[in-house]
């Protein structure tokens, strides 16, 4: 990196946020909705080194590319928010009113505490976990923790709609 380009990037440390919006503008082209300013400060030092090295190679953009195109991997379980969806997989209608931040049953939640993979299988009764089964995932989170968490908090699952 030469030292024009190190000098203009140290720059923007001393910039305010007004001005990083506008020097965002007039480098990418386009306003920006963030207000951020180290995510401001890292996006245009990017772009100024991405402007000044060239980039990325042609390889990595058509790599990245077909990384994008595997659309079709999930990062969550699908939920069960119709009556369809619920009958289709089985599920009883004592179980029709489930909690609307569960996933649907034979799903899995995973947290990871302390550098321990803690996985849980949804059940239609309740969870299993280690072999055992559970009536909560309160109880899981007690278990795992020593003290009482609430399960949907320590397995960050959302709030009630």
């Amino acid at each position: 990196m030469n030292i024009r380009l190190k000098a203009e990037i140290a720059l923007l440390e001393t910039m305010k946020v007004n001005q990083l919006t506008q020097k965002f503008e007039a480098i990418f082209g386009e306003p920006t909705r963030s207000r951020h300013k180290r995510y401001l400060i890292r996006r245009i030092a990017w772009r100024l080194q991405a402007n000044a090295e060239g980039g990325l190679s042609e390889r990595a953009r058509q790599r990245a590319t077909e990384l994008a195109n595997d659309a079709d991997i999930r990062v969550t379980a699908p939920r069960c928010n119709s009556m369809d969806d619920r009958l289709a997989i089985g599920m009883s209608d004592s179980n029709v009113n489930r909690d609307s931040r569960l996933p649907c049953p034979g799903s899995w939640i995973e947290r990871d505490y302390k550098g321990k993979m803690i996985r849980v299988l949804v059940d239609e009764e309740g969870f299993e976990y280690d072999g055992r089964r559970f009536r909560s995932l309160s109880a899981i989170a007690k278990l795992v923790t020593g003290s009482h968490v609430n399960g949907f908090m320590f397995f960050r699952l959302g709030r009630k709609s």
